[in-house]
Parts: structure tokens; sequence; C-alpha cells
């Protein structure tokens, strides 16, 4: 039975060593753990979250663990995720997080939303919540969360691409990560996306790194000639042009990095000179 079952994971395209690879769930003093629930995995996610397994399955979703920890009627749930890499581990948290939620040295990062901690670390990302009120209930979730971050392996830094930003009007914990479909085109993946403010000006700047210099170049061209630029048209490689779908927009790049902003007018050019210049020297 058991080699009929791993026939059938690989057939389904399924790894046999993710599927298989258990957590193991801490213990937390007086609570009980409960492990009702199966090991999730892309074919069942919508079991679990529904609606909101399209943006974990585009994150490079692996598999989902879930526990609960119960304490007569005080009730603490685990979810471990584990997405393919780091970068997609940061992207599906930095979507659910909020400028508003205080901000926590957890794992790589984390925060509270008053019951609600999150935080990921190397490619997990880990959900802890409680309804209860009771700041003994609330202490216990705090310290469940210490012990799974310290048990979880992998990068407690925030991705390397991140420092990469300018610091100047640069919104705190606002950036996120982009995996397909970059301002609506599908030929622009994989951008880290930080939000800014500098006076009355509010504006997007998203960072790709391409495989290589050649690769750059050519997603370039194919952005510039959609809107109906040419890549000869400019004497610096840097271009302002109008995207049907997002309107100005200001386009550089260098060797294997390509940087767009989004929401300054065509007059700003300076503006976004010197973030792209920043940026890309």
């Amino acid at each position: 039975m058991k080699n009929k079952i791993f026939a059938v994971l690989f057939l389904a395209g399924i790894s046999i060593t993710s599927v298989a690879q258990d957590i193991v769930f801490p213990p937390l003093n007086g609570f009980r753990i409960m492990t009702k629930y199966p090991v999730y995995i892309r074919e069942n996610l919508w079991d679990f979250i529904d609606g909101a397994a399209e943006g974990y399955l585009a994150l490079g979703f692996v598999d989902l663990h879930v526990a609960e920890y119960k304490k007569g009627k005080e009730v603490i749930k685990l979810e471990i995720y584990r997405h393919s890499d780091h970068t997609m581990a940061f992207g599906i948290y930095a979507s659910e997080r909020s400028p508003s939620f205080r901000i926590l040295n957890l794992g790589a990062q984390g925060y509270d939303a008053g019951g609600v901690i999150n935080f990921f670390k190397g490619n997990y990302y880990v959900k802890i919540r409680t309804f209860s009120k009771k700041d003994k209930t609330l202490r216990a979730e705090e310290a469940l969360a210490v012990r799974v971050a310290d048990m979880l392996a992998g990068d407690t830094e925030m991705p390397v691409q991140l420092s990469q930003f300018p610091d100047e009007g640069k919104k705190p914990n606002e950036e996120t990560y982009i995996n397909e479909s970059v301002l609506g085109h599908q030929f622009l993946n994989n951008a880290f996306k930080a939000e800014y403010a500098v006076g009355s000006d509010n504006f997007s700047i998203y960072l790709i790194k391409l495989s290589s210099p050649q690769e750059t170049y050519k997603t370039a061209e194919t952005y510039l000639k959609s809107a109906g630029n040419e890549t000869s048209e400019s004497d610096t490689g840097k271009f302002v042009f109008n995207d049907g779908y997002n309107g100005t927009i200001f386009l550089a790049w260098k060797e294997d990095r390509l940087v767009i902003i989004s929401g300054l007018a065509r007059d700003q050019a300076d503006l976004a000179d010197k973030y792209t210049s920043q940026i890309l020297r």
C-alpha cells in the first residue's frame, strides 16, 4: 500500500520528501497539543483557507502543518506554512502585514496584531492566533511563537534586495514581493516593491533582478515596445513613458537589475533619477 501511495504522489508531481517531512510541534506548559488536521499540500490547501489559497500557491507554497494548543476553554492555533524559498516566504508574510501592526524581532521579522502573531524565517511562514483576551493565554502564545522560531531552521535576515532601496522617504514595513505579473504585465516578474512619500508625492519603486544583463535588456525592451517605445530612443539609458495600465512610468536598468517607478508625473524626472541612480550605482 505504501508503495502505491508513493507512486500516486510521484505521478501527481508531488515531492515525496516535502510531503513526508514532519514538523515537531514544541510543547507548551499546561496545554495539550491537538493534531487533528492533515498535512495540507498544494492540491488540498483550498480545504483549509479556501479563497486565500491562490495567493499562497502563487508564492511557492509547499505544505502546511496545523496544531491546536488547548487548556480548558483556552485555544491557541498554530499554522506552519512551508514555501519554496526565503523570498517566497517573505512574499506571503509581507502580503498579510500592515504597517499599523507592532513589529517583532522574531525569526526574520514578525508582528503582533492583538491575539495574532505572525512571522517568517527561512522558507517558513508561521501564523499563531488566539481569541482569548486573558493575559496568561496571550503570554503563552508569545512563548509558543519564540519556541517555534527557535525550532525552525533558516535565514533570520530580511531579503537582501530590500537593502538596495534608499531609506529617504521609504514607508516603513510596506515592502512587498510580487512573484508574477508586476503592474499587470505577464513579462514582468519577481519584483520587490517599496512605497515612498516625499513631500506631497507618493510613489512606488519596483526592483527586479534578472539572471543576466542580456535578460535584463530583453525585459526592458519588451516593456518599452509594449508602450510603443524603442530602447535606442534614450541617450541616458533611462526612460519615461506612458503605460496604458499604470500611467507615467520611469524605467532604468544596469547589468542584472531593472528599476521601475510609478506614481510620479512626467515632469518629476529629477526625483525619479535620484532614486534610480542610488539603486543602480
